[in-house]
């Protein structure tokens, strides 16, 4: 069945248009986002995703706020910094195309009230993962030295960079052997077939 443009709600326009640009950036990346092209795919006019988004930005800060809180919402109630990491490859292995986006401030409107709304829950959620690790000389550097952690191997993860050394384990177990090696429990486990 058919959706037409008759049949569509305010907030169900919103969700296919959504739906429609972030496959369209698993495919093709943000670059290829065209709000013409979105409402064809959504059945609508061309001036309907505008109504919503206003332009290309506003959709791709829409989609960054929305992964934010995606982001925050798989980290919470998480216990302990290795976990949130793991949680959040997870996120970034569920969600590649808001992942893509988030990420890429230049393409974003930085001082939109949702966006920073949904920015700061994520943030919270990571710190409270550091504070997890008690009394630290710098709290805000060990929060950076974890998100670069977990952010860098789920980036490198996404672009296939690390297809080889991961191989067929689950990327989520092979992210806790990295934090382990780096928190001196031993270098990362490696499958029968890349033993030495």
């Amino acid at each position: 069945m058919t959706t037409s443009r008759s049949t569509y709600h305010h907030g169900e326009l919103r969700q296919a248009v959504l739906a429609a640009a972030l496959d369209v950036i698993a495919t093709d990346g943000p670059g290829a986002l065209s709000l013409r092209d979105l409402a064809r795919r959504a059945g609508v006019s061309h001036a309907a995703p505008a109504h919503h988004f206003k332009d290309r930005t506003g959709l791709l800060t829409a989609i960054a706020a929305e992964g934010y809180e995606l982001l925050a919402e798989a980290l919470a109630g998480t216990a302990g910094l290795r976990e949130r990491g793991v949680r959040y490859v997870r996120f970034a292995t569920e969600h590649p195309a808001h992942f893509q986006v988030m990420f890429q401030p230049e393409l974003l409107r930085a001082d939109d009230p949702d966006l920073l709304a949904a920015k700061e829950r994520a943030s919270a959620e990571l710190r409270t993962g550091v504070a997890d690790l008690g009394a630290v000389p710098d709290a805000r550097t060990a929060g950076i030295a974890a998100w670069s952690l977990a952010h860098g191997f789920a980036t490198l993860l996404l672009t296939h960079n690390v297809r080889d050394a991961v191989g067929d384990r689950d990327p989520e177990e092979y992210f806790r052997s990295l934090t382990g090696l780096l928190s001196g429990g031993g270098a990362p486990q490696l499958p029968t077939g890349e033993r030495e």
